[in-house]
């Protein structure tokens, strides 16, 4: 029994070291790439260091919290917690509350709190509920026109309001991961290619229609040709990113984080690390990321129910696209959608939504251990029977 709980306890450990191992990288890299500007805008060296500290802290305990939540009690609230999100959301196009930075209104301010994006909350959000409610048509035909009628409304409504801000990267994110939980819960390949048809053709449409990502898809295209305007931070990145080699210029080191690359602490977090650490810093990052996902979609295939393992999947899923949109475009794979790198990039609300959720994992995963442990006693005890009973006939 004691091999049991120190393979468990090696499980977990695998998780939460790659989780710690990322925040420690991202407080690191949050204040080499930031206290230029810090100083410059603050007087103060230390302002973003010193704020990602803080949510780091807020974040691990929401993270001990939901670890030792059972996770189950989620499944009957997740229509509040939608209800709330969506209320959220509204928040951020309400004049009195909505707080708008840099042409973009994301943030909700109210008093007595610090500003916060409501789309972060939102992304957990739609997952427990989406989990919730393909957990509890179990055994039911959710390919359906109904079922995949309220799928539609539900993720279009959310990222419709999310849209409005505007936030394409977070609209992306949660399309991708919702489309995805769906499929794993039983739906046919066509509905989930439509729906992604869909929601591909609508963003199409609002990015024609209110011009709100034309200059990042042109920057993708062709920002050689107006290398300071719209192709300014796409080539920026590129030679952050390329600058640093195998090894990188050394820890601290980097240039382009001196008023050259915009975001430099917040989306463009990666292309500093690149420049600082080379290659072997970011494929360090990455790998971690992966331990997470795989991880994460282990806890997911041994849940005994339907809802902790499409949760499971979901927080996995949710945060390895979110590596991958952020990385894509900071690589000019795909044009920049402006959504952070969980962990390593600046912003308060990303970093709790974010260790909550692993939180959520850590949960599931403890209420497999008992059960598994009982499995395997049974099986002992069989063994020890059978040895018995052979043993008995061998006389």
């Amino acid at each position: 029994m004691n091999k049991i709980a120190n393979h468990h306890f090696a499980y977990d450990q695998i998780l939460l070291s790659a989780v710690l191992l990322l925040v420690i990288i991202g407080i690191v890299s949050i204040y080499s790439a930031s206290y230029a500007i810090g100083y410059l805008d603050y007087q103060d060296s230390y302002y973003f260091l010193k704020r990602q500290v803080i949510y780091t802290f807020i974040g691990l305990i929401g993270m001990g919290f939901f670890a030792v939540m059972d996770y189950r009690i989620l499944a009957p609230l997740s229509p509040f917690i939608m209800i709330f999100s969506v209320i959220l959301l509204i928040l951020t196009i309400e004049p009195h509350t909505a707080m708008e930075i840099n042409g973009a209104k994301r943030w909700v301010d109210l008093p007595l709190l610090p500003p916060f994006q409501p789309s972060e909350f939102s992304k957990l959000a739609i997952i427990i509920y989406i989990a919730a409610w393909l957990s509890s048509r179990s055994g039911k035909d959710i390919g359906s026109f109904a079922s995949v009628t309220t799928f539609v409304i539900t993720v279009g409504t959310v990222s419709f309001l999310i849209m409005l801000g505007p936030d394409l990267g977070t609209t992306l994110l949660i399309t991708a991961v919702a489309g995805a939980m769906f499929f794993v819960a039983g739906a046919r390949l066509l509905h989930v290619i439509a729906l992604a048809t869909s929601s591909i053709i609508s963003l199409g449409l609002l990015i024609i229609v209110n011009g709100y990502g034309f200059s990042r898809v042109v920057s993708y295209l062709s920002a050689e040709s107006d290398p300071g305007g719209a192709g300014y931070q796409t080539l920026q990145l590129l030679i952050a990113l390329g600058s640093g080699g195998l090894t990188g210029l050394g820890l601290g080191s980097s240039r382009q984080k001196f008023f050259y690359l915009p975001a430099s602490h917040s989306d463009g977090i990666l292309a500093v690390i690149g420049e600082e650490l080379g290659f072997i810093g970011v494929t360090l990052v990455i790998i971690l990321f992966l331990t997470i996902l795989l991880q994460g979609l282990k806890i997911a295939n041994k849940s005994s129910d339907q809802f902790g393992s499409l949760l499971a999947s979901g927080i996995s899923l949710m945060i390895i696209f979110q590596v991958l949109l952020n990385i894509g475009g900071i690589s000019r794979t795909i044009p920049l959608t402006g959504i952070p790198l969980p962990m390593l990039s600046t912003g308060g609300t990303s970093l709790i939504v974010t260790l909550s959720a692993i939180g959520i994992l850590f949960s599931i995963n403890k209420q497999i251990m008992p059960k598994e442990k009982e499995r395997k006693k049974i099986n002992i005890t069989r063994i020890e029977l059978n040895n018995t009973i052979l043993a008995r006939k061998s006389k």
